[in-house]
């Protein structure tokens, strides 16, 4: 029984030394990716707003990655498909905002599953660690009082090492458990951050497709201006002032 006792004690500090592992390198993996999500978003809506125009933006989102570039391909390609759509089908009953709304919707609900994928393991393992070290601990007090009884001696030097050891899986399950639940709140306010950030561009690319009467050819020319080094950041300009007439 002995013997048991110290090889489950042995096997769930191992085990948790294995999760502290997969932790770590969990985090610095979604670390480096939403990281990498949030910095090409930014630079992707900064390029997008320089755009001269609509057939100039469409060039840019094809040309660019990350999550708020993919909403744009997302939206133009809804737009230019329901263009090119010579039939009706139920789809085409809608109106062409509706349907952008809802292909734009469906796709940020698919960058925020893609940044959240993984994220249930480390809550798995900050409410986990803790009772997998008590688990250990309280097999490894088995084994040391056991062990007491065996050699007959109480004394706190007979005591002291074997408890202490024992409770070292404790320790081993909440130093786990701090940074991995520490980690998986970062990560949940980082992804509802860039999930705002996703929204805001979305509804702002509806309202820049609605001016243009959600036509990309004849989009294209309307927002054309006198000035050459004029771009989609003044349409985007005239929108905060309309949101905030509305605010």
């Amino acid at each position: 029984m002995t013997d048991i006792n110290t090889l489950i004690h042995d096997a769930t500090i191992w085990l948790l030394i294995a999760f502290s592992i997969i932790t770590w390198v969990f985090i610095v993996l979604k670390a480096i990716q939403t990281q990498k999500a949030s910095k090409q978003s930014k630079q992707f809506v900064e390029d997008f707003w320089q755009a001269k125009n609509l057939n100039d933006a469409i060039q840019k989102a094809n040309a660019e990655q990350g999550p708020t570039a993919r909403i744009a391909q997302v939206g133009f390609k809804t737009l230019i498909d329901a263009n090119e759509k010579t039939h009706q089908d139920l789809q085409q009953t809608w109106s062409r905002q509706d349907l952008l709304e809802r292909h734009l919707r469906k796709q940020i609900l698919t960058e925020r599953r893609q940044l959240e994928k993984g994220s249930a393991l480390l809550a798995s393992i900050g409410n986990n660690a803790p009772f997998i070290g008590l688990f250990g601990t309280v097999f490894g007090i088995i084994h040391a009082l056991q062990a007491i009884a065996q050699s007959g001696n109480a004394s706190m030097d007979v005591v002291a090492g074997p408890i202490g050891e024992a409770l070292i899986a404790t320790g081993i399950g909440i130093a786990v458990a701090v940074p991995a639940v520490l980690a998986y709140n970062y990560f949940v306010r980082k992804v509802k951050s860039i999930g705002a950030d996703l929204d805001d561009f979305a509804t702002d690319f509806v309202s820049l497709n609605q001016k243009a009467g959600f036509q990309l050819p004849s989009a294209t020319a309307g927002i054309h201006t006198a000035n050459d080094k004029a771009t989609l950041s003044s349409v985007k300009s005239e929108l905060g002032k309309e949101k905030e007439v509305l605010a």
